[in-house]
């Protein structure tokens, strides 16, 4: 019977080869950025239709080179970037939908108490009411991400509504935390053309994941830690949420499996970039 250490380990060595032809960022503080989109992983295509209903679906992502961005702005991107690059086994772990006052604080004091920093996209809709929740994510380190303003479909939107749903969710992030956010990541990870442009406008740059706990569909505490855990592997950004329905499955996983992969040598991090 495996040990979770050891689960991890050999998790961790699956997902390296699962997840090898990702795209790239740089995690961490103090490392030099170089962002490289490659080939798609695996997944839908990026045409699949979606229903509006679907709350979350498996990331749907559209590949290919970046287009060369004038001096001075974001590129602007045909894919997500996937996965991070870095020094030893760094891992980001990213939060999606909040913030929700009855789960944010308790994955923030979870964060806090092993000195590790992640990464929240945030929907404006639910931040514009918890500004308190997104300073506290500032003083601690964390990344705030543009999530839009209230979780639509952007492949059903017009350019106007995509750019409408940044914007006053940039506002909000700006005014709470002194900075606009500089990531961007989509609904149900629906990308188009329109929202790597409309982003790369705003400064932001989009991010997907490797490894999604599928936590909005309560599976259990140790389903949720287990595929954390197995999925555990150098440049993986895990995916999991602190809002839209009941989180307190994925507060409790995260008490579960964050010491787990620290023990395990991971630096857990945030990425860093730069502008072209």
């Amino acid at each position: 019977m495996l040990t979770r250490r050891r689960a991890l380990t050999i998790g961790g060595a699956a997902a390296v080869g699962a997840a090898g032809t990702a795209a790239l960022l740089t995690g961490g503080q103090d490392t030099p950025p170089a962002a490289r989109p490659a080939a798609p992983a695996a997944g839908p295509p990026a045409h699949r239709a979606l229903k509006p209903s679907a709350y979350r679906l498996e990331p749907l992502t559209g590949y290919g080179p970046p287009r060369a961005a004038a001096h001075g702005r974001t590129l602007v991107r045909h894919e997500p970037l996937l996965r991070v690059s870095g020094r030893g086994r760094t891992m980001v772990l990213t939060f999606d939908d909040g913030p929700d006052p009855r789960y944010t604080p308790d994955i923030l004091r979870t964060l806090r108490e092993h000195d590790v920093r992640a990464m929240f996209f945030v929907c404006g809709e639910m931040a514009v009411d918890n500004t308190d929740l997104l300073a506290e994510m500032t003083e601690d380190g964390h990344v705030v991400g543009n999530h839009t303003w209230s979780h639509p479909l952007l492949t059903r939107l017009t350019r106007s509504e995509i750019r409408s749903q940044m914007e006053r969710t940039s506002e909000v992030v700006e005014d709470a935390c002194g900075e606009p956010p500089v990531w961007f990541r989509a609904p149900y990870g629906a990308w188009n053309r329109a929202a790597f442009q409309l982003g790369a406008d705003l400064g932001m740059e989009p991010l997907g994941w490797t490894v999604d706990t599928l936590d909005w569909m309560t599976p259990g505490v140790r389903t949720i830690a287990d595929r954390v855990e197995r999925g555990a592997a150098p440049g993986v950004v895990v995916l999991s949420h602190d809002a839209g329905g009941d989180r307190s499955q994925s507060v409790r996983a995260l008490r579960d499996y964050l010491p787990e992969l620290l023990d395990s040598g991971y630096d857990i991090t945030v990425p860093t970039r730069h502008y072209t």
